[in-house]
């Protein structure tokens, strides 16, 4: 260890030191580069979910590659014989059917043909006159793109021509992927700009020098830029793809993280500066005294989020795996690059506030030396005084609710929240979103007559089949991911169970999946958090050489976790209005 430490603050070797580190920094940002694949987060639950069961028999019927959007006109009134001449055109003899309406404007996107001709249904009419629908069947894409340029495009077309007094909407499927694919798009640079700047001005008036905070923001800079590269590729080693707001969680993770880091080893670097004249001596210090802090809090928290690999959600895997890489790449650069970029520069890096050998420190006399001179007097009354802090805090959390629905995921509406809420009042809720049923074709009929039956679904029609199984959709009278929803999913899955045993009888479709995407989050709790507080308590027990300091710790951080659960969703709720915590929190 004496040999490491004196390498990184050699006269000779710290510039050595910073060579190696630049030469990986250069092999990750050239060699390890990969361009990033823009993509939207996805449902990535495993593939014993029934919901994803459902997606893959879907692939096997016909039409299996459809998709939609929903183009939604409504007026404050029921709509004028001119208004609905527009929406529906007038009856043709030859067709059977209105033609010459506004379905027509969106026919160059449809994937629907009859007789050998492109082809949009016309418009329904709510019962209240006010709401006319348009369902516009398109191709599936994997293209962001894609998807962004056809809903872009039939938003632009869509009021052209339109009669006044009426607004339109674009929802349904395709919409809410642009709509949630255009906040995640730049999330990352967005977030990286954000810490970047709060880490900057954090920096400054803690040292208040006009040069010394570079050298830790450039540090830990660098050191986010490799994270993201390597963390991309050990994830698409593994077949996963890290969506934007994935590296933007971890850019925030990496600059705290590392200049954590850097500000613990600056103020034990500063510290021994008013002691030792040699400045690579009072690194070397400064080393032995906070690079086991630094080491056993990088170590706890990378073997944490790694466990996470061990989840059943596809992104909560990707999110550990990324932030693992990250927190040991800032732990590197903490305890490897930063110490021998600070020694290459003299003292004076610390102007106007120089250390010099028998100065006094500053720290002895802060506000912070006489918290921890009270604390050491009190302790016994401080503790109880912090516990019961922790305990008012968390009792903030009584009632908390998780699980957001598709329409309150958003804190600014976009246009296919409007759309789908002003879809929901005129007709059911789930329309634009049924509920998906794949059934043995001997059990369609029955199927259908259970699914009736259950109470919050409005309609049941039967869909696309092969020679094995049928789809069967089924539209709730609720909006999208909302409660109600899926316990309607729920007894649409119960009722289902009366269908034969050896008859295929699964539920999916966008309720189905949150519901899935639910019950797999509480697995995850319930396997994660006991093994990762088992996994810590271990490591702490290995690095602290004890028992007792492990368990404070442990109860320390679990407190701190239920007071902060608890502060959150007071002031979500109380302040921002929030109706729920998203799944993901815990």
């Amino acid at each position: 260890m004496n040999g490491l430490l004196k390498f990184i603050t050699g006269k000779k070797t710290a510039p050595v030191t910073m060579l190696i580190g630049l030469i990986f920094a250069g092999l990750a940002f050239t060699v390890f580069n990969t361009e990033a694949t823009e993509t939207t987060p996805g449902t990535g639950l495993p593939d014993t979910a029934e919901s994803v069961q459902v997606a893959k028999l879907q692939d096997e019927l016909p039409s299996s590659d459809a998709s939609a959007a929903f183009i939604v006109y409504t007026s404050e009134s029921k709509f004028t014989e001119e208004q609905l001449t527009w929406l529906q055109g007038t009856f043709d003899p030859n067709l059977m059917m209105p033609a010459g309406g506004a379905n027509e404007k969106f026919v160059e996107f449809t994937n629907l043909e009859v007789q050998g001709e492109k082809f949009v249904p016309p418009a329904a009419i709510s019962e209240d006159g006010t709401t006319a629908l348009i369902s516009v069947p398109l191709a599936i894409t994997d293209s962001f793109e894609e998807t962004t340029y056809r809903v872009d495009t039939m938003r632009e077309i869509a009021p052209i021509g339109m009669p006044g007094g009426m607004q339109v909407y674009v929802t349904g499927p395709e919409a809410f992927i642009k709509d949630v694919g255009s906040i995640f798009e730049g999330a990352d640079f967005s977030l990286l700009a954000v810490t970047a700047s709060v880490v900057a001005l954090l920096l400054l008036i803690t040292y208040r020098s006009p040069v010394l905070w570079l050298i830790p923001l450039i540090v830990v800079g660098t050191a986010d830029g490799m994270a993201g590269i390597l963390a991309r590729r050990a994830a698409e080693a593994l077949g996963f793809t890290p969506d934007a707001s994935v590296t933007g969680i971890l850019s925030v993770l990496v600059f705290g993280a590392g200049t954590n880091y850097a500000l613990l080893l600056i103020a034990r670097y500063r510290e021994e500066l008013l002691v030792l004249e040699d400045r690579r001596e009072a690194m070397r210090t400064a080393l032995r005294g906070a690079g086991p802090a630094i080491l056993a809090s990088g170590s706890t928290v990378a073997v944490a989020l790694a466990l996470l690999l061990l989840a059943e959600i596809e992104g909560r895997q990707v999110l550990g795996l990324v932030s693992a890489v990250g927190i040991v790449v800032a732990m590197i650069a903490g305890l490897l690059i930063l110490p021998a970029a600070l020694v290459i520069f003299p003292r004076g890096i610390f102007w106007p506030l120089v250390p010099k050998v028998g100065g006094v420190n500053r720290n002895d006399k802060s506000l912070w030396a006489k918290l921890g001179k009270s604390v050491s007097k009190r302790p016994v009354i401080v503790a109880s005084a912090g516990v019961a802090v922790l305990a008012i805090l968390a009792s903030g959390g009584i009632g908390v609710k998780t699980g957001l629905s598709a329409t309150e995921i958003f804190i600014e509406k976009p246009e296919a929240v409007v759309g789908q809420e002003v879809l929901a009042k005129s007709f059911s809720a789930g329309s634009a979103t049924p509920t998906q049923m794949i059934i043995s074709n001997e059990s369609v009929d029955q199927a259908v007559e259970l699914a009736s039956a259950v109470s919050g679904v409005d309609e049941v029609r039967v869909g696309a089949t092969n020679g094995e199984f049928t789809q069967v959709d089924a539209v709730l009278n609720a909006s999208p991911e909302s409660a109600e929803a899926l316990l309607i999913v729920k007894e649409l899955r119960v009722a289902l169970d009366a269908l034969p045993e050896t008859s295929i009888a699964l539920v999916g479709g966008q309720d189905a999946t949150t519901l899935d995407s639910e019950d797999a989050t509480a697995r995850d709790q319930a396997l994660l958090v006991p093994l990762i507080l088992i996994s810590v308590f271990l490591i702490l027990i290995l690095l602290l050489r004890s028992l007792l300091t492990p368990v404070l710790l442990l109860l320390a951080v679990v407190g701190s976790f239920f007071s902060a659960v608890g502060a959150s969703w007071f002031v979500f709720q109380n302040i921002f209005g929030f109706p729920a915590l998203d799944l993901s929190v815990f």
